[in-house]
């Protein structure tokens, strides 16, 4: 089993967009509209230390998501924005499945 120093170490070789990407996925996967509240609380669980607030650790920083979905969308690896829902377009969707195979192989979800 994985320490939290263990996680931490293998979540800094993983990308804040890659960590979205992959939650964006999971969503989806549970037949899910991805909104965006849906995607933060879905990052703040399975991440919480990349979208916490450094002084209010227990609350979801849901800024820090801001660029990196833009980033995602000149891509072209999501569609969609904040007012509406995201979904993955076919590369999105296969890098996704590539960052979920990672983390799995590292037994970390």
């Amino acid at each position: 089993m994985l320490n939290k120093n263990s996680k931490s170490l293998v979540f800094s070789k993983v990308s804040v967009n890659e960590l979205i990407l992959f939650c964006v996925h999971s969503v989806i996967s549970n037949s899910e509209q991805c909104s965006f509240e849906r995607l933060v609380k879905e990052c703040f669980t399975l991440f919480p230390d990349t979208l916490r607030f450094a002084r209010y650790p227990i609350w979801p920083d849901s800024r820090k998501l801001d660029r990196p979905l833009r980033a995602l969308r000149n891509e072209k690896l999501i569609i969609g924005d904040p007012k509406t829902y995201f979904i993955l377009t076919r590369t999105g969707e296969e890098k996704a499945t590539a960052v979920s195979k990672s983390l799995r192989q590292g037994k970390l979800l």
